[in-house]
């Protein structure tokens, strides 16, 4: 019976991880989170309350909460960390206070304590890598110049795993997970209506359900290969067992090569499914595709990675695991998750 800590208990991983461990394991999860608004009905279950403790509070404030919770627990997962672009080059030192500053001591804690310390790395660290495929073992890791605070966050959260991979070195049971594109119900807001708030299918998602234009930025040839929140889940459950301690001291690309799309694909992928709905079909009659450059819609700093596809070898080979959902049962997904939102999404238009 492992006791798991989850810092950002209430994120997309967050929320969708706490959801899994108490559907189909006997473990407890400690979890700690500003908001409660995705895990209200796992907290509400009377079925999990003796294996759901939550303490609303903020890894930069309670810091005495979470060292004492890292000794307590067995397996400790930083969730927090800021994750939109269009932050990344409009506060680029938020970024780093939050993803590296505010994580060094709970990754100090976990090497303190002797914790298998699970951490949220990404596929931003390889950056503007040419490779065909991204190699957690072998592709260099590439960013553009320093006037371009968009590779802050890529940096951030490199420096991260080098500090991580040197504590291993020293005996810290460690495993880092690169999830590529995770998209699913609950990845941000659609009720946000700014550009660039957002990752992009809730971005699109959002501008359908209100009838908006969706933005293609640079003509949206860009590829992403995107990966089913619950494809993402079934890899880090078996990580967390760490069955014979397979994970320990291991790099995972968590993605879907399969999945690997332009923007421009996506947004035609999503209108075309919009026009099945009721709910969808006629803000989606009023959408417009239209073309927009990088710097008017995320500011100067901005620079993209055309093509982001993970070599997953090791992921499957080690942990048994495959990603098995299709880029339209992935949108179908969504799309259902969201029904019963439409009318507050609209409003926003009012």
């Amino acid at each position: 019976m492992k006791k798991v800590l989850i810092l950002g208990v209430n994120g997309f991983i967050g929320h969708h991880l706490s959801k899994r461990i108490l559907e189909t394991t006997d473990w407890h999860v400690y979890g700690m989170d500003m908001n409660t608004d995705r895990i209200t009905e796992l907290l509400e279950d009377d079925n999990y309350k003796s294996r759901m403790h939550f303490f609303e509070g903020d890894i930069t404030i309670n810091k005495e909460w979470v060292e004492y919770h890292v000794k307590k627990c067995d397996v400790i997962l930083p969730l927090v960390a800021i994750a939109t672009p269009s932050t990344y080059v409009k506060q680029p030192l938020r970024v780093f206070e939050l993803d590296f500053e505010a994580n060094l001591p709970i990754v100090r804690s976990a090497a303190k304590y002797g914790k298998h310390l699970v951490f949220p790395s990404t596929s931003e660290v390889y950056g503007m890598c040419h490779d065909e495929e991204f190699d957690p073992e072998n592709s260099e890791l590439i960013c553009g110049p320093i006037n371009k605070p968009r590779w802050i966050y890529s940096n951030a959260k490199q420096l991260m795993d080098r500090v991580i991979w040197g504590y291993g070195m020293e005996g810290l049971n460690f495993t880092l997970f690169r999830p590529f594109n995770w998209i699913g119900a609950g990845l941000d807001s659609i009720h946000t209506p700014k550009e660039g708030s957002s990752r992009v299918v809730t971005q699109f998602f959002g501008h359908i359900v209100r009838g908006e234009n969706i933005s293609l930025v640079d003509g949206g040839a860009q590829k992403r290969a995107f990966t089913y929140i619950d494809d993402g889940i079934d890899a880090l459950i078996r990580i967390i067992a760490n069955k014979n301690g397979i994970a320990s001291g291991k790099i995972y690309n968590i993605g879907n090569p399969t999945n690997n799309y332009s923007i421009r694909d996506l947004a035609g992928m999503m209108l075309t499914l919009a026009a099945e709905y009721p709910e969808y079909a006629e803000g989606a009659k009023h959408v417009k595709i239209v073309e927009t450059t990088s710097g008017a819609y995320y500011g100067a700093g901005y620079q993209d990675v055309q093509n982001r596809v993970p070599k997953i070898t090791n992921t499957c080979e080690e942990l048994g695991w495959a990603p098995t959902t299709t880029m339209a049962d992935s949108l179908r997904n969504i799309f259902d998750a969201y029904r019963s939102q439409v009318a507050q999404a609209k409003a926003l238009m009012d």
